[in-house]
């Protein structure tokens, strides 16, 4: 069924010339009052919303982040909640929460503080971290106007360009604003408490032991999680699930140093053919991975095909975009190959390419490989059967640089270094969580959104949910054009103002 697009109630006469990809919710919104109650709270919302952006927030530097879980402690205690830092390795992880003595029930929120390492130079601005406002010319690229312009029109195309304005202070400076707007209707029936996570950039590397050290605190009924963006589409969503991630990165090595390609070449093993061969043995030219027993765990039943043809997806129009005619043939869809656990090449290394090249052979040759877990994955499992499947190649394969001794005495040597850096995590639609979030977005548009049984990306979820045993669900509230990891990283102003509504509605389902 075509929907109709009409999501700024106040700024109809601007919606005309938009093109689909740029409006958020392709829907009519049904509870027409809560969106309003945002639009009158978009000037306080935006200065608030200034006021985070202008944080720095890479995990590496300690000092901003303690700058940063200062701000959140206090606009979490501005709103009622006792909050605090919680004890535990790394960056802190800042807790707030807020008891009803009358609650049944117990409502987790997990949001992500920290952000992407930036790169000035790459930005088209002087800092990312002073939000600017932009308007998109007819040639399509930006120009930044002033921030009078929200108060004259509040065109929602304008975009709002700052490190982490998507990924993932827009969803906090949302959530504290629907906080404001619930709070007007009086307390919640249950517990809210509110975990922020500052390093998740770096894979939240300490969050299992933390959640294990605060199991009590945190204990709840569910999990919330406002980050991430919706289907491509730019139409309401829901995940369920997402994938972990596992790291390898193999090194094959040559001579000591590289040597010269006319007097060595035919004599000195060449890493980088030797590298190419074992990354070629591992999947066939349609993307399959080739290892044995690779997949088991994992299948498409009849019945959860038909559940994944429901979403949305425009699989001829994904691959225009995207720039290719064949997609790899792991699952028939997009949402049929994110079921399966992956193998992808991330990065290869290995001399000099284009105007650098050289006549060499080179001394080494790396590959750096990530694999997206599903639930029914064990990680270990699989990097296990991928260092097995090379030592069946006829290669040594040690977890660290091969010694002069070993060079001597193996012919083919393979250092293979891998992590796991978290699970995979899927919940059902009728849990807790599901209802909640799946209801939420219903009452506020009047109809049932996407429901994705996973997204393909990877959050660190699966600790938090193992180690409380409870379920969870992914609510988006920015657009998916947002640049999010990359240089000019943005946030509409309709998603913002429209995300403040989405995450009130959520909340406002009782329990």
């Amino acid at each position: 069924m075509k929907k109709v697009i009409n999501t700024i109630l106040l700024w109809v006469s601007t919606l005309s010339s938009l093109s689909p990809i740029t409006v958020y919710a392709s829907g009519v919104i049904y509870d027409k009052a809560l969106y309003q109650q945002a639009v009158k709270q978009a000037p306080q919302a935006v200065q608030l919303y200034k006021s985070l952006l202008s944080l720095p927030n890479d995990t590496h530097n300690q000092e901003d982040i303690k700058k940063l879980s200062s701000w959140l402690i206090q606009a979490f205690n501005q709103r009622g909640f006792e909050s605090h830092t919680l004890e535990m390795s790394g960056s802190p992880l800042v807790y707030a929460e807020r008891i009803n003595p009358n609650a049944k029930k117990t409502v987790l929120v997990y949001l992500q503080a920290d952000g992407q390492p930036v790169d000035p130079k790459a930005w088209q601005q002087p800092n990312p971290y002073q939000a600017v406002l932009k308007k998109q010319q007819s040639d399509s690229s930006w120009q930044v106007v002033p921030w009078s312009y929200l108060t004259q029109s509040m065109d929602p195309d304008l975009r709002i360009f700052a490190r982490s304005a998507a990924d993932s202070k827009g969803p906090i400076a949302q959530f504290l604003i629907a906080l404001d707007l619930i709070q007007q209707q009086g307390p919640l029936n249950y517990n809210l408490k509110v975990i922020m996570d500052t390093e998740e950039e770096i894979g939240s590397p300490n969050l299992p032991a933390a959640i294990i050290r605060h199991k009590q605190k945190l204990k709840a009924d569910m999990l919330l999680i406002f980050d991430g963006p919706p289907h491509y589409s730019n139409q309401p969503t829901v995940t369920l699930g997402a994938r972990g991630i596992a790291t390898i990165q193999l090194t094959t090595y040559g001579p000591y140093k590289s040597q010269h390609s006319g007097h060595y070449g035919n004599y000195a093993p060449n890493p980088a053919l030797h590298l190419s061969q074992i990354l070629g043995s591992m999947k066939s030219q349609d993307g399959r991975v080739l290892i044995p027993n690779f997949y088991e765990g994992s299948r498409i039943s009849a019945e959860l095909k038909e559940l994944l043809s429901k979403v949305p997806d425009d699989e001829q129009q994904l691959k225009q975009k995207l720039g290719f005619s064949v997609h790899d043939k792991v699952g028939n869809t997009l949402q049929e190959s994110i079921q399966f656990p992956s193998l992808n090449i991330r990065g290869l290394q290995s001399g000099w390419v284009e105007q650098q090249a050289r006549t060499i052979v080179p001394d080494k040759a790396i590959a750096e490989i990530d694999i997206r877990l599903v639930k029914e994955s064990n990680p270990q499992r699989l990097i296990s059967l991928v260092r097995s499947h090379i030592e069946s190649l006829g290669y040594y394969v040690i977890d660290r640089p091969p010694t002069h001794k070993e060079r001597m005495t193996h012919p083919y040597t393979v250092t293979m270094k891998s992590k796991t850096v978290y699970g995979a995590f899927r919940s059902e639609p009728n849990s807790l969580a599901g209802k909640m979030a799946i209801q939420g977005l219903t009452k506020f548009y009047g109809e049932r959104p996407i429901v994705l049984r996973s997204g393909g990306g990877s959050i660190p979820i699966a600790p938090i949910i193992d180690t409380l045993d409870i379920p969870a669900a992914i609510v988006p509230s920015v657009n998916a054009d947002n640049n999010q990891h990359s240089p000019n990283e943005n946030l509409r102003v309709g998603n913002f103002i429209e995300g403040i509504a989405i995450i009130a509605s959520v909340l406002n389902q009782p329990l």
